[in-house]
């Protein structure tokens, strides 16, 4: 990490923050890639250290348009300049507009609007539970898979099957359970009369982008029928034409009870959202759930426009494209030098399998040919760029990628 220090050496900027953000921020974060964003202009992040840099994390698969999208930044400040924030005791055009829009776009019926995935998942599992109580036959049990994410909070830490984003907050909401991922008959086996929903991603992102295989869908969406369990897919990475189709869910032939997204939804501005059947959605009475900024106009003004970008520039083929395009090249760099492998994923949510679990140091160096990707653990590179991704930016990453491999 010795060029990462001269770096900040060289960005008086970047030193000041670092050493203010390491006074005051709370320690959630430790000590982060040494960069600091200044501006964004397509697929290019641009740092106080004057470099460009080419953006694969996306935000973490937020940033579906790239940076400065100029139908993003005039939505946002046309309704700035009419009202930011309305309260839900009253109702706003944006928030009602974007809910018939997701509920024409997923094949569901209603939408609640909140701000973030954890919040959409938190709201997913009350509306389950919720759904069985008002039934007259309370079920408590979400099944949910192991490898997985859905949140931070406490009951998405205690749904994601991942023991260190739980283990230190106990204790824990009681009610989840865990299968192994792609395991038909364990999941089966685990999903019963007590049950009231199956949670599962259809491509685990923070598990080094795994796809479920098309049996282990069919045999969750079998479970929930045999029971009555109410299916409910995470799309909050996968959703928004990230993997090729609009819904990842489209890809495997299935229509949840509950659906729930966020992420790149808003472009970058904070949003996401429960999906539900209007069978499922009895789940909720008026007053069982609520949100102060959840459906604000701003946020809703610009979700709109992120689908109205998506659907005039054909963003959803792109990505199927243009991911097909990359994961070709990336084969070939697998070839070249003989770090990668495997290359897993859909559309341009691409996991890169390197060998010898040394992607932290790729990762680093692909910051020094100044490129931004992410490290999934020790042996993923992760990839999560806007879908406006050119086949020229895509051959300049995988060139800076066969470098960074070859040096390590």
């Amino acid at each position: 990490m010795e060029g990462n220090a001269k770096g900040v050496a060289a960005d008086p900027v970047l030193a000041d923050i670092i050493a203010t953000d390491e006074k005051h921020y709370l320690r959630a974060f430790g000590a982060r890639t040494p960069v600091c964003v200044e501006r964004g202009e397509g697929s290019y992040l641009y740092g106080t250290d004057g470099k460009r840099y080419l953006d694969m994390i996306g935000g973490i698969a937020v940033s579906l348009l790239g940076h400065g999208n100029p139908r993003l930044v005039r939505a946002i400040a046309e309704q700035a300049a009419k009202v930011i924030h309305c309260s839900n005791l009253f109702y706003n055009p944006n928030q009602t507009a974007l809910a018939a829009r997701l509920a024409a776009l997923s094949g569901l019926d209603r939408a609640f609007i909140a701000n973030s995935g954890a919040e959409a998942n938190e709201g997913a599992i009350k509306l389950a539970r919720g759904y069985f109580h008002k039934l007259g036959a309370p079920r408590t049990r979400i099944v949910a898979m192991k490898a997985s994410f859905h949140g931070r909070t406490l009951a998405t830490a205690t749904a994601t099957g991942t023991e260190k984003y739980s283990a230190p907050f106990g204790p824990l909401p009681p009610g989840f359970v865990h299968v192994p991922y792609n395991d038909a008959a364990a999941l089966d086996a685990a999903v019963d009369g007590d049950t009231c929903g199956v949670l599962l991603e259809l491509v685990q992102g923070e598990s080094g982008v795994r796809p479920a295989t098309q049996a282990f869908v069919d045999a969750a969406a079998a479970a929930c029928r045999r029971t009555g369990a109410l299916l409910i897919v995470d799309e909050v990475q996968t959703g928004m034409g990230r993997t090729g189709t609009m819904f990842a869910c489209e890809r495997y032939g299935v229509l949840p009870d509950i659906l729930t997204i966020a992420k790149g939804l808003g472009g970058g501005v904070p949003i996401g959202a429960v999906l539900a059947r209007e069978e499922a959605s009895k789940g909720f009475a008026p007053g069982d759930h609520g949100s102060t900024f959840g459906g604000n106009p701003l946020a809703c003004a610009a979700a709109l426009a992120v689908l109205d970008e998506i659907a005039e520039k054909g963003l959803v083929a792109r990505a199927e494209r243009t991911g097909a395009f990359l994961r070709e090249r990336l084969a070939a760099v697998a070839a070249e030098t003989g770090r990668i492998d495997e290359v897993r994923g859909l559309g341009l949510m691409i996991g890169i399998g390197i060998v010898d679990a040394r992607a932290v140091g790729v990762r680093d160096r692909l910051l020094a040919h100044g490129v931004l990707a992410n490290a999934v653990g020790t042996s993923t590179i992760r990839v999560l760029p806007p879908l406006t991704l050119s086949e020229d930016e895509a051959l300049e990453f995988c060139g800076a990628l066969a470098s960074a491999l070859k040096e390590g």
